[in-house]
């Protein structure tokens, strides 16, 4: 008993001594603030972890391990472009993610096509940032989503008193040090996969290439149009599945890297023939299921890679 007793009154001091502790900071902190030794900001700068930031002259792409859908960010030194949110659970983890890399405002938003593993999310992050444009496709009446994840997604840009942009080729985004080109959809389909708004982002000599779900239709579609070029890092288009990532397709694009942003799911993605069909054009695959968060340097030397798991 008296053991006992002994340990519950080092607790009770060592309680004691932490709060104190903490009180005196805080007067500290408040009473540098009064008497302008310190602002309470700069306390605040003082203790914080520091954000990370993009240097200048470089483009970052970040490839942000959601689970089981896509979320990519375009960081220059000035301006910050969201490709796709995952599904609904994720807005505090991109949110964070956004934080982390000193990112307060989104010049745009781009959801490539109406699905929850695409932009579940979005109504999160436009309540809680700043969003400057939303970039999504124009679908034919009959394929507008009457889901629950699309009326809140409608019901935060309202709110926030934002306009949509109708994804269309050739429309081109500022992306700081590099410029963001769409390249499809071209034409209406029946399937909200290849409604999907795939893009360029060119940085220098360095070309990074986004799909959404693309299925090989749309692939065949953006041939024809002409619209598609090389590009040394592919995000690989729907997870890896096999509806997707055709030869004629993979031929034009020829890429160095490709990403694939997958999570556990009963789809067995990617499947084992796309990356079959993928390693015969690089042997730098990487996925957000393996290797975390992935983020891609573009600068004046080339590309480098940074996994984070």
């Amino acid at each position: 008993m008296a053991s006992g007793k002994r340990k519950k009154g080092k607790k009770n001091g060592l309680f004691a001594k932490l709060l104190a502790a903490v009180i005196i900071i805080a007067v500290g902190v408040f009473a540098a603030d009064y008497f302008n030794i310190f602002t309470f900001e700069e306390w605040k700068e003082f203790f914080v972890i520091e954000k990370e930031s993009v240097a200048e002259g470089e483009v970052q792409v970040h490839y942000i391990n959601v689970g089981q859908g896509d979320c990519s960010l375009i960081l220059s030194e000035d301006t910050a472009i969201l490709i796709d949110t995952g599904e609904k659970e994720n807005g505090e983890i991109i949110c964070s993610y956004l934080e982390k890399h000193n990112v307060d405002n989104i010049d745009c938003m781009i959801l490539t096509h109406p699905h929850s593993d695409h932009m579940g999310a979005a109504s999160y992050v436009i309540d809680n940032m700043d969003v400057e444009q939303i970039i999504i496709p124009k679908v034919t009446d009959d394929m507008v989503p009457t889901t629950k994840v699309y009326e809140n997604f409608l019901k935060s840009v309202k709110n926030k008193n934002l306009k949509l942009t109708a994804a269309k080729p050739g429309m081109t985004i500022d992306a700081g040090e590099g410029e963001l080109e769409i390249i499809s959809p071209v034409k209406d389909y029946d399937n909200l996969n290849n409604y999907s708004a795939a893009a360029v982002l060119t940085h220098g000599s360095n070309k990074f290439m986004f799909t959404g779900d693309i299925e090989k239709k749309a692939e065949k579609d953006i041939i024809k149009a002409g619209n598609l070029t090389g590009a040394d890092v592919l995000k690989v288009a729907h997870h890896g599945s096999n509806t997707s990532s055709s030869k004629e397709f993979l031929d034009i694009v020829d890429p160095d890297y490709a990403v694939i942003e997958c999570g556990d799911n009963s789809y067995k993605h990617p499947h084992e023939e796309t990356m079959e069909r993928l390693s015969e054009y690089t042997d730098k695959i990487y996925r957000t299921d393996i290797d975390g968060n992935i983020v891609i340097t573009s600068d004046k030397d080339g590309l480098s890679v940074k996994t984070e798991n």
